[in-house]
């Protein structure tokens, strides 16, 4: 009993910590959440206690925003390769072993993204090639997703090379997060993965969540976002770096 306590008490204070850094960034739940829930459990299992607060805080990201329909025209090919990109991750989601090199995977893309915001480095999409790296880059994210639960990447580099007004960028990662938060939740009740108990949880999770996004929404007129973002970063970086040195010892 003492045990399942300590368990519900850690995954609380997970997510009030994903959802501070959400409200203060416009991204970063996920990421945040299974990184660190990992450090408990498989990435899949972590992925399915982020269903309901992910879905809900992404929902409310985008429906703040000033021009969706528009934004959904021109997503839509990228949106539909991340269905078909974590429908086509299914079956190595349920490979023999499959938690322990998709706990691999997961911390080189912590990693990758830890050094990508550190460095600040960037890349420019001109329109005339969104017809082909939307979809690429929606595939990989899907891929991405069904194998680790995080859909950070390449998604929201894609998306920052777009151009878009800070408004429309931040709207533009809650859809693109809530299309792909919605086909993971598919992806697993296929597999079974999420079941009553997990989504039990991941309904309770909200909470948390959501008071941490109040509070990171509230701290971020009041703190320098270069610094917090670089904090941000630099702890993806470690836990990155932490996922890629615990599954090599093991």
């Amino acid at each position: 009993m003492g045990a399942m306590d300590t368990s519900h008490i850690f995954v609380a204070l997970v997510f009030a910590l994903a959802g501070m850094v959400k409200g203060v960034t416009g991204m970063g739940l996920p990421t945040v959440a299974v990184a660190l829930l990992t450090l408990k459990m498989p990435p899949l299992e972590a992925a399915a206690l982020l269903i309901v607060p992910s879905s809900v805080t992404n929902v409310w990201q985008l429906a703040a925003g000033p021009a969706l329909y528009p934004l959904w025209l021109r997503l839509r090919p990228m949106l539909l390769a991340v269905c078909l990109g974590t429908a086509a991750a299914a079956p190595l989601a349920g490979a023999q072993d499959a938690a322990r090199w998709s706990g691999a995977v997961l911390g080189i893309a912590l990693l990758a993204y830890g050094l990508l915001g550190l460095t600040g480095w960037r890349w420019h999409v001109p329109p005339r090639a969104e017809r082909w790296a939307g979809p690429l880059a929606g595939a990989f994210t899907g891929l991405m997703a069904g194998v680790t639960g995080v859909f950070v990447m390449p998604a929201a580099p894609y998306l920052q090379a777009l151009s878009l007004e800070k408004d429309d960028l931040v709207q533009a990662m809650g859809l693109a997060f809530t299309v792909s938060t919605l086909a993971l939740a598919v992806m697993l009740a296929g597999r079974g993965a999420w079941q009553a108990s997990a989504a039990g949880v991941s309904f309770l999770a909200l909470l948390p969540a959501g008071a941490g996004m109040l509070l990171g929404q509230r701290l971020r007129g009041r703190m320098q976002p270069v610094l917090f973002r670089r904090c941000f970063f630099a702890g993806l970086l470690a836990l990155g770096a932490h996922q890629c040195l615990r599954m090599f010892i093991n």
